[in-house]
């Protein structure tokens, strides 16, 4: 089976936020990363948590017959846009605020049985 993928692009988060679940997850089975990112009370987690899903529910559309097995293979977050808002400070002075977007990847596949 080829790989299968699924992401959230434009996501309004952080991709730093994100990150550090996508290395925790990366090279599990999709039923024990979906476990790990169920129980963090943290928004990125969540956010990737739902990609997951989507990436598992594509695989079962594509036919794909035990998607216990399937594995994280890739597992990646982009940096998107970019608000950039101000933030009117004292003395006549201003600071930048920037509103980051992330592109949230995911990509599962079969292991390799030898």
């Amino acid at each position: 089976m080829a790989k299968v993928r699924a992401s959230h692009r434009f996501a309004r988060i952080s991709p730093t936020k994100v990150r550090e679940f996508t290395k925790l997850v990366k090279g599990m089975t999709a039923s024990d990363g979906l476990d790990q990112l169920r129980f963090m009370h943290n928004r990125g987690a969540k956010m990737l948590e739902k990609v997951l899903k989507s990436a598992v529910a594509n695989a079962e559309d594509r036919g794909a017959r035990n998607t216990g097995s399937l594995v994280i293979e890739e597992a990646f977050v982009d940096m998107g846009p970019k608000f950039k808002r101000v933030r009117p400070r004292g003395r006549g002075r201003a600071d930048m605020i920037e509103k980051k977007f992330s592109h949230i990847h995911v990509a599962l596949d079969a292991p390799e049985i030898s």
